[in-house]
């Protein structure tokens, strides 16, 4: 077993079988997924910082089969930040981390996490969201439908006055992410982006589906706007995700919907470098278009 230590701003954290390989199909090892998240970090921790994260754990490498960890383990070192969630549903609390800095995501890379996921709120108001999330994800091997799905939420979130963002899950699918100003609750946004979405799904009856039992959707993309709720999680931006070839979720223009080379898994462990190092990030300006939904709560009424 190699083991050694790295500094990592202020922090040092102590590395374990790097040479292990997680991606046995790629040949890429922990050191290497170690190193992805230390040369991201600047990047990635604008999306993540001050959010409960979830971790998806893969310790023996992906084909082995992962686990999803929500509670801190109480070996990991002080430095890593905390935050005590009200477990819903239950009289009782928990402690999450978040993700303050590079030496976290290094930490985390070295625990096996090859994929952490962020909650759509704060830590400061947790029970209200800075984002809400559609997530386009196919029952069937039909990318065409999502793409599709993507322009048709993005013209009737204009049309109720919302910005939208778009990201390849590297998964199957695409998220389009909405930033908010944080005025409406979890009950709010949930309740909105599900009424969005059955009218989106009524003008598109033929592909477009609100129905949650995968029997009744007959071929249909589902509206998913079930994320959009206290204690739900998404994957973080430049995640990688534990799939063949080390996909990255990634933030991408809405002018990329026409790449005849789009895919959800589009970007991965081995080019993501490579388009930060030509195009500026497509969601660094996010937070400065967050709004209200008082005026699209208002305008979805009339559309409906």
């Amino acid at each position: 077993m190699s083991e050694k230590r790295i500094e990592v701003g202020s922090h040092t954290v102590e590395l374990s079988s790097t040479e292990k390989v997680m991606f046995p199909d790629d040949g890429i090892t922990k050191g290497d997924v170690i190193d992805y998240y230390e040369r991201m970090a600047e990047t990635m921790l604008p999306y993540m910082t001050a959010r409960p994260v979830t971790m998806h754990r893969f310790p023996n490498g992906v084909d082995a089969g992962g686990f999803y960890q929500k509670e801190a383990p109480n070996y990991f070192p002080d430095w890593i930040e905390r935050v005590l969630i009200d477990v819903e549903g239950e009289e009782q609390q928990q402690e999450q981390i978040t993700c303050e800095n590079a030496a976290t995501l290094v930490y985390l890379a070295n625990q096996g996490c090859i994929t952490p996921h962020i909650w759509l709120s704060r830590v400061d108001k947790l029970n209200h969201p800075d984002r809400l999330i559609f997530d386009l994800d196919p029952s069937a091997d039909n990318f065409k439908l999502v793409l599709q799905a993507a322009h048709d939420l993005r013209a009737i979130l204009e049309e109720v006055n919302l910005a939208s963002y778009l990201m390849t899950t590297g998964s199957r699918g695409l998220h389009v992410v909405v930033p908010l100003d944080r005025s409406a609750d979890f009950d709010t946004v949930r309740t909105f982006s599900h009424d969005l979405a059955s009218v989106l799904a009524a003008r598109h009856p033929e592909r477009l589906t609100t129905e949650q039992r995968k029997a009744k959707r007959r071929g249909r993309l589902f509206l998913d706007y079930l994320r959009n709720a206290y204690a739900q999680n998404s994957v973080a931006p430049y995640s990688l995700r534990a799939k063949p070839g080390a996909p990255v979720a990634t933030p991408i223009e809405w002018g990329e919907l026409s790449d005849s080379k789009l895919d959800s898994r589009r970007y991965n462990l081995q080019n993501i470098f490579r388009r930060l190092g030509q195009m500026p990030d497509p969601w660094q300006e996010i937070d400065s278009h967050a709004y209200s939904l008082d005026e699209p709560r208002r305008l979805l009424q009339e559309l409906s």
